[in-house]
């Protein structure tokens, strides 16, 4: 992707954004510049927290009890794993297992192991495995030609 920014002295702002196909990426700059970025809402304790979906490092599904984990906190989400990544469908984050959805925003390392697993290691420092079932998904995912379906 290349980007151009100019810096100008005088006259109206624009902002052109030419694209193939609406990315994840591209549909989250859309809704930066659109100010309609995706807010969430889960429950910490006995009360509401609104959370931005990128401050999410990843959504685990125990006990059929959804929770998002941040770098400060856990959150109870009402909706389902699979409701979860419906809604988050425009964003980059990935199942990478049955019970588990990753920002892929947040991964700093990658490391194969056997058996075509992935460890990824968050910016937190935890270690969330990319099970082999989902892993040639992901590897699609971050070279851009993974399509949900």
């Amino acid at each position: 992707m290349n980007i151009d920014i100019r810096q100008i002295d005088s006259g109206e702002e624009s902002i052109v954004i030419r694209y193939r196909e609406a990315t994840g990426q591209i549909k989250k700059i859309l809704e930066i510049i659109n100010g309609d970025a995706k807010k969430l809402t889960g429950r910490k304790d006995d009360r509401r927290v609104v959370i931005d979906p990128e401050d999410i490092l990843y959504i685990e599904s125990v006990d059929d009890k959804t929770f998002a984990y941040t770098d400060k906190d856990v959150l109870r989400m009402d909706a389902s794993l699979q409701g979860m990544l419906a809604e988050l469908d425009d964003i980059c984050f990935f199942r990478c297992s049955k019970s588990m959805i990753i920002n892929v925003d947040k991964v700093k390392v990658l490391k194969s192991l056997s058996s075509n697993r992935i460890d990824a290691t968050l910016e937190n420092g935890e270690h969330v495995i990319i099970s082999r079932t989902y892993a040639s998904d992901f590897r699609k995912f971050l070279k851009g030609g993974y399509m949900r379906g």
